[in-house]
């Protein structure tokens, strides 16, 4: 199928791309990568009235740190997996970006891009909501951060306003997101995730964070206490007992009794991942 027809604008500057969302709001989509929304415009799952295309907007491009490693909305994920300041500070997503989608469109695939298509089984989405990220959201009325647990709704809807365009990801930093652990499974390498599984080892504050995706609608975190002597038979009763707390969903890939399953075993390996790294570094 062809798209549905469409006004093509592309932007050159945050300004520009601003003043077409304050002028059309909800009848645009806004192209980053563009890997997902080119097959949704080819089988009319969406029919915007305007495609405004951000690629030449440079300023979306930066990777800075200061406090936060902050990431525009325009880094490419190829780009942030080979980022030595994404290799040394956050860890998790670097662990996590070898699984999204393959090479070839990680080369075009944004990590802007990702986060706002909020796919349930998305890496992405669900490393910022486990680690505690960010989403930055600019407007022609004001500039604006959300919490990755409040910015997802539901599957591939968050709480971006119509008018409102990413602009920045801020990741969390410093010695308490080094011990991180990153698993899934999927039908075949490159596939989405049936199940993934994220986990921050955060040992001076005694806790764990592990983030649920491919569950349920969006990512789902749960924090819970931890000691660097936990051993692998208590690690195996949380794993069940955090299962129990999920929300899941049945699909045509798998029932939602298979990703409890699936769930479990996966926090398993992925805590003990996390415990791992810890030992390494005492």
């Amino acid at each position: 199928m062809k798209p549905a027809a469409f006004k093509y604008v592309r932007a050159d500057s945050i300004d520009e791309a601003l003043s077409v969302l304050a002028k059309y709001g909800d009848e645009v989509r806004v192209m980053a990568g563009g890997q997902s929304l080119g097959a949704m415009l080819n089988m009319r799952i969406v029919t915007p009235a305007v495609l405004l295309d951000i690629n030449r907007v440079s300023a979306l491009s930066k990777i800075v740190s200061s406090g936060t490693v902050v990431t525009g909305a325009m880094v490419r994920q190829a780009d942030a997996l080979s980022d030595t300041t994404i290799r040394r500070d956050v860890r998790l997503l670097t662990q996590a970006l070898p699984h999204v989608g393959h090479y070839q469109t990680r080369n075009r695939g944004t990590l802007g891009g990702s986060v706002a298509h909020a796919d349930p089984s998305a890496e992405i989405p669900l490393v910022l909501a486990t680690l505690g990220g960010d989403i930055e959201l600019r407007s022609s009325r004001r500039v604006r951060r959300v919490e990755a647990k409040q910015f997802f709704r539901s599957a591939l809807v968050t709480s971006r306003k119509g008018d409102e365009l990413i602009t920045a990801l801020h990741w969390p930093q410093g010695p308490s997101y080094q011990r991180t652990a990153f698993i899934e499974f999927a039908v075949r390498e490159g596939d989405f995730a049936i199940v993934a599984v994220a986990c921050v080892f955060e040992e001076g504050a005694g806790r764990m964070r592990l983030g649920f995706g491919g569950c349920g609608e969006v990512p789902q975190v749960v924090e819970i206490p931890a000691a660097p002597g936990i051993s692998a038979k208590m690690v195996e009763e949380i794993a069940r007992n955090l299962s129990k707390q999920l929300d899941y969903r049945s699909d045509l890939l798998a029932s939602a009794g298979y990703r409890r399953s699936l769930a479990t075993a996966l926090a398993r390996k992925a805590m003990m991942g996390s415990i791992e790294k810890a030992r390494a570094y005492a």
